[in-house]
């Protein structure tokens, strides 16, 4: 059983640093990657306000699958490349969109999603998944946030894959 107190009324790096935490203590030990990206995003979901989804989709082949994730049902599969998801893995880079519908090729599997951030997971240099983050509010995402998930998804990637 797990039971971390971690508050939002901190600042940024403090509630990041504590999430890393606890991310790291979920992981431990652990090597079923797809149980450690299952408490990841419960662990997010429970500590991060204002999301409507939280999970990871994983490279299969040359593709997003569908993992683990909390919030109402998703795309199962998304091509590299495409909607948000997909450049960040295409790309390896971070994708902290303010505003989905303003994103060329967005793939809306949620319509109530307005700002999101997609963080790329990587193993041995290689993406092997995203995190991804949707907001229903507009803007939602900081650069605190930005900074905060890419440290948390390094600190335990390798539980991931």
């Amino acid at each position: 059983m797990y039971d971390f107190s971690i508050s939002t009324e901190q600042p940024a790096d403090i509630f990041y640093g504590d999430l890393t935490s606890a991310a790291r203590a979920l992981v431990d030990g652990e090597r079923d990657a797809i149980a450690n990206m299952a408490n990841i995003s419960a662990l997010i979901w429970q500590f991060v306000p204002d999301l409507n989804w939280a999970g990871f989709y994983r490279l299969i082949g040359d593709e997003l699958v569908l993992g683990p994730f909390q919030g109402k049902s998703a795309c199962i599969r998304i091509a590299m490349g495409k909607g948000v998801c997909g450049t960040a893995a295409a790309t390896n880079q971070v994708q902290r969109v303010a505003d989905v519908n303003a994103f060329p090729g967005h793939i809306a599997c949620d319509s109530a999603s307005r700002s999101e951030l997609v963080v790329p997971v990587c193993k041995d240099g290689k993406v092997i998944a995203v995190l991804d983050l949707d907001s229903p509010l507009p803007d939602r995402f900081t650069a605190e946030d930005e900074s905060g998930m890419t440290g948390l998804i390094a600190a335990i990637a390798d539980s991931l894959g």
